[in-house]
C-alpha cells in the first residue's frame, strides 16, 4: 500500500469536521429563506454538518483502503440510501439537494491539493486519487438520487392507496343497513379495491342491506359495469342485498345505449325509495 496514499487518507480523516464546515457554509450561503424557514433549520443544521463530515469521511477512508474498491463502494451505497431517505423526508427537493455534489467535489479536492502540494507529492500520486475520487463521487450521487426516487414512489404509492380506501366509505344508515356513495371514475386498481374493501366493511358492519349510490359517478361503461355486477354478487355470497339508486339520466342513456342488462339487480331511484324497499 502505498504510504503516501495512507497519509492523504488519514490527512483527510483528521480534517473532515474543518472540511465539512466551511462546505456547509459556502453552501447555506446562496440559499434563500424566510425567517421560520431559518429557524426550522436551525434545528436539524448540526445533523446536516455530522452528515456532510461522515462524508468527507468515507472518500479519506476509501483512499487509505483505496484496493478494496467493493468495500468503497458498499459504504457509498449504504450512505446513499441513508441519505437519499433523510433528505427527502426533510421535504428538500431533489434538484435542491443534488446541488451539494458540486461543493463535495470542490471541498475535498481542494483539501488533497493543499495536502500534496504542501508536501510535494508525485503527480503520479495525484491520477491515482483523481481516477478513485471523481468515481466515487459520481456514485454517490447515483445512489442519493436512486434512494430518493425510491422513497418519493412509494410516498406516491402510500398516498394513492390512503386516497382510494378513503373512496370506498360504507356509511352504516340503520341496524343492518349501509350505503356506499361513489363519487368519480372507477379504473381498475379501485374496482378491485371497491370488491375489497367492500365485502370487508359490509361483513364487519353485518350488513343485510347495502344501498349502492351512484348519483357522483358520471361516466358508466362495460367495464365499471362489470365490476359493479362483480361486487354485487360477492355481496350476495355474504348474505348482503344490493340495491342501486342515483343512476344519472346521462349515465342511464349510456347503459341503454351499450346494451348493459341490469336484470335482476333492484335499482331505485333515491335513499328514500332503498329505505322504503328495505322497511316496506
Amino acid at each position: 500500500m502505498s504510504n503516501q496514499m495512507r497519509f492523504i487518507g488519514e490527512k483527510i480523516l483528521k480534517e473532515k469536521d474543518s472540511i465539512a464546515k466551511k462546505l456547509h457554509e459556502e453552501r447555506i450561503r446562496g440559499v434563500q429563506m424566510t425567517v421560520l424557514e431559518r429557524s426550522q433549520f436551525a434545528m436539524i443544521e448540526q445533523r446536516i454538518i455530522q452528515i456532510r463530515s461522515d462524508f468527507v469521511g468515507l472518500f479519506g477512508e476509501a483512499i487509505i483502503d483505496y484496493h478494496n474498491k467493493e468495500k468503497n463502494h458498499t459504504k457509498i451505497d449504504q450512505w446513499g440510501k441513508e441519505t437519499g431517505e433523510y433528505f427527502f423526508k426533510l421535504g428538500i427537493s431533489l434538484d435542491e439537494a443534488l446541488k451539494d455534489a458540486s461543493y463535495y467535489r470542490k471541498y475535498i479536492w481542494k483539501a488533497i491539493e493543499e495536502i500534496m502540494t504542501e508536501h510535494d507529492m508525485p503527480a503520479a500520486e495525484v491520477f491515482r486519487v483523481i481516477y478513485l475520487i471523481d468515481p466515487l463521487l459520481d456514485h454517490a450521487v447515483y445512489c442519493f438520487s436512486l434512494s430518493y426516487v425510491q422513497y418519493h414512489q412509494v410516498t406516491l404509492e402510500n398516498a394513492k392507496q390512503a386516497f382510494l380506501e378513503l373512496s370506498v366509505p360504507v356509511v352504516p344508515l340503520s341496524k343492518g343497513v349501509g350505503i356506499l356513495p361513489l363519487i368519480g371514475n372507477i379504473d381498475t386498481d379501485r374496482a378491485q379495491l371497491l370488491m375489497e374493501e367492500t365485502l370487508k366493511h359490509s361483513v364487519r358492519l353485518k350488513l343485510s342491506h347495502l344501498i349502492l349510490d351512484l348519483s357522483g359517478v358520471m361516466i358508466v361503461d362495460t367495464m365499471v359495469a362489470d365490476q359493479l355486477f362483480k361486487v354485487i354478487e360477492a355481496l350476495s355470497l355474504v348474505g348482503v342485498k344490493t340495491i342501486i339508486t342515483g343512476i344519472r339520466p346521462e349515465v342511464a342513456q349510456t347503459i341503454v345505449t351499450l346494451g348493459i342488462k341490469l336484470n335482476g339487480i333492484q335499482i331505485k331511484a333515491n335513499l328514500y325509495q332503498a329505505f322504503e324497499e328495505i322497511h316496506g
